[in-house]
């Protein structure tokens, strides 16, 4: 067993040039990875050649590397729909968010969700207060957003009489 204790993968040589990442943050892909190969097939010593088994379990490495990146994808794309999701099911409910002002005080503001908004994947609710009627707003005037992190407490609009028959 030759190849038992080298350390240098064979597909990793001091002489690749080509970049692991590509200038968008994007990692190496297919066809650059075959490329690469290719290139290593090409450049192989005729006297040591590549054991056939590398190149297989190279590809096979790839290909779950691959899965795993689209899995966590695919994931990340779920998560961002069900949190808007919730956020949609929140409409038209009472909630409690805790705030902190410009000084760092803590304060609790209560109202009905009147809208949500996508901010950056993440989305944001506007409160209608339940003394006033009217959208509660920043210190700038426009709709104050509250994240889901904030909330502290769900009461169905209409649920602040706990007796009602039934």
């Amino acid at each position: 067993m030759a190849g038992v204790g080298t350390t240098q993968s064979p597909l990793v040589t001091p002489t690749t040039t080509a970049p692991a990442q590509t200038g968008t943050g994007q990692s190496l892909g297919a066809t650059a990875f075959l490329s690469l190969l290719t290139t290593e097939l090409q450049n192989q010593d005729p006297l040591n050649p590549m054991d056939s088994t590398q190149s297989v379990t190279q590809l096979a490495q790839f290909q779950a590397l691959q899965s795993q990146v689209t899995l966590a994808d695919s994931f990340q794309s779920f998560q961002n729909n069900f949190s808007i999701s919730q956020a949609a099911s929140l409409i038209g409910l009472t909630v409690a968010v805790n705030t902190t002002d410009g000084s760092g005080n803590t304060s609790t503001q209560t109202g009905v969700v009147s809208g949500i908004q996508i901010v950056n994947g993440t989305p944001e609710f506007a409160l209608t207060s339940l003394s006033t009627g009217q959208i509660i707003t920043g210190s700038n005037g426009s709709p104050a957003l509250f994240q889901m992190n904030q909330i502290t407490a769900v009461v169905p609009t209409g649920s602040s009489n706990s007796g009602s028959g039934g």
